[in-house]
């Protein structure tokens, strides 16, 4: 009996897992769930308000849009009450999500008939009024998590004053806080933090746990003081406190972090791709509708650049050059041709002010950006995007990945025909590396930021620049 009671269970086998999930106390789980629910009812109200019937149909398209929105509109940071969030933030990420609701609906409504049971200013007025009832959700939300925190506030303990612990404390409720531990002693500690903060050392930490009625304690310290934290965890199982093991994740230039699950066992990405999911679903359909509405509104302005640099000089119509996509994956971009040399050799020079290379039309066509057109093709094949990292020619690859730290994870994503950099100066010749790391770094910042606002912002503001800064290209 003694054996079964203290085996170990074999984790290879499968038996040790762990889920991915959140520590939400039960009224803030029941409150997030007023969000998609606040959408059905917005979408009877709409019916009601324009004098029809709420049918089968419309009680159908409630039910599946409750299910659809649920795991969207629930698993935003935005939900919690200790969030110091301002409210634009909050309507653009409610925004973001019902963007994703509306999309997957209009799918699914054209597969399956739906709009010929609604008429469409029903529609219309549901998808502009749920944004606002969402955000008067999320008011209301917030005060009663308000109120809820006065009667019923956890007390918990931060172990390791340090980054990760100041961070920490930072986020949670100041109301509870009983004070940080750490293994230092208190004239160690003392150069990092006020003492008062300081509620004790580490070994005094179980009999304060039980002594004051610690419910929460996060524990912040390194993996390098692995042995003496499993000896902690070992004399904290006498208490009734919960224990949560908060790893140092701001060690590392962390690009999309996000806690994951590889089949029970959970991971944390440090560098990733934003594009995962319904994110890459929305970012593909993005790219998909507007280079389709954009090749076709440049018809017309495509067919006089190609009859112009046919006659304007010898060579083909289209320069094809050889560059990295995603994953670093060789592939070809179009482009019509503005020099007179079409270089996709070892060595490539970049074009510079009065290069001698560069065509008549070739100059006109570069400064305003219309050479980059045929890459819309490249867009539809699936090879770009849109917006993302300019691809650079493979030789220039080859010569900064070895120059500039970090320079192939611009790469996890799919080149862009514009992106972040360009409409932040960096558009042109790269006469330097520092120049170029600054390209990158902008680069990056777009990887750990992305959103579909994050694009169209882009995209709007390529157009000013390419009119008012024709100058930078060559």
């Amino acid at each position: 009996m003694a054996a079964v009671i203290g085996s170990v269970p074999d984790v290879s086998s499968g038996q040790a897992r762990v889920r991915v999930g959140n520590v939400d106390p039960a009224a803030l789980a029941l409150l997030k769930q007023l969000d998609p629910l606040s959408v059905v009812l917005t979408l009877f109200g709409c019916v009601l308000v324009h004098g029809e019937h709420i049918t089968h149909t419309t009680l159908g398209v409630g039910l599946l849009t409750f299910l659809i929105a649920s795991p969207i509109l629930t698993r935003s940071d935005r939900h919690s009450g200790i969030a110091r969030i301002r409210w634009w933030t909050i309507y653009s990420s409610i925004l973001v999500e019902w963007a994703k609701v509306v999309a997957i609906l209009l799918f699914l409504g054209f597969a399956f008939n739906f709009e010929a049971h609604f008429s469409r200013l029903v529609v219309l007025d549901w998808f502009c009024a749920a944004p606002i009832a969402l955000l008067i959700v999320q008011a209301l939300r917030m005060r009663a998590l308000s109120i809820l925190a006065e009667s019923n506030h956890p007390r918990y303990i931060i172990v390791g004053a340090n980054n990760v612990g100041f961070e920490l404390f930072r986020r949670l409720p100041q109301r509870g806080f009983l004070g940080f531990f750490d293994f230092r002693s208190a004239d160690r500690v003392s150069q990092v933090i006020d003492l008062e903060r300081l509620a004790g050392h580490c070994k005094d930490l179980a009999s304060y746990a039980r002594g004051h009625g610690v419910t929460a304690i996060y524990i912040a310290l390194p993996l390098s003081n692995a042995p003496r934290i499993g000896e902690m965890i070992h004399e904290l199982r006498d208490t009734t406190a919960s224990i949560y093991f908060v790893p140092d994740v701001f060690a590392f230039d962390v690009i999309q972090g996000r806690l994951i699950d590889l089949n029970g066992i959970p991971a944390i990405s440090v560098c990733d791709t934003p594009f995962h999911g319904m994110d890459a679903v929305l970012k593909r359909a993005f790219d998909v509708v507007f280079a389709s509405l954009a090749l076709i509104a440049a018809a017309p302005v495509m067919t006089l650049i190609a009859f112009a640099v046919k006659i304007s000089s010898r060579g083909p119509i289209l320069f094809r050059q050889r560059r990295y996509g995603l994953n670093g994956e060789e592939i070809k971009v179009c482009k019509f041709r503005s020099m007179t040399v079409c270089e996709d050799g070892p060595v490539v020079r970049q074009a510079s002010a009065d290069d001698q290379r560069v065509t008549r039309i070739g100059r006109f066509i570069r400064r305003t950006s219309l050479d980059e057109l045929p890459q819309l093709f490249n867009v539809l094949q699936g090879t770009m995007s849109l917006v993302g990292p300019r691809p650079h020619a493979i030789a220039h690859n080859e010569k900064y990945r070895r120059l500039i730290s970090g320079y192939m994870i611009r790469h996890k994503v799919r080149p862009g025909i514009t992106g972040l950099a360009q409409v932040n100066g960096m558009r042109g010749e790269t006469q330097n590396v520092e120049k170029m790391a600054q390209r990158v770094r902008y680069d990056l910042m777009y990887l750990r930021n992305w959103s579909p606002w994050l694009d169209l912002k882009i995209l709007f503001r390529s157009l000013l620049v390419i009119w008012g800064d024709y100058k930078s290209a060559y």
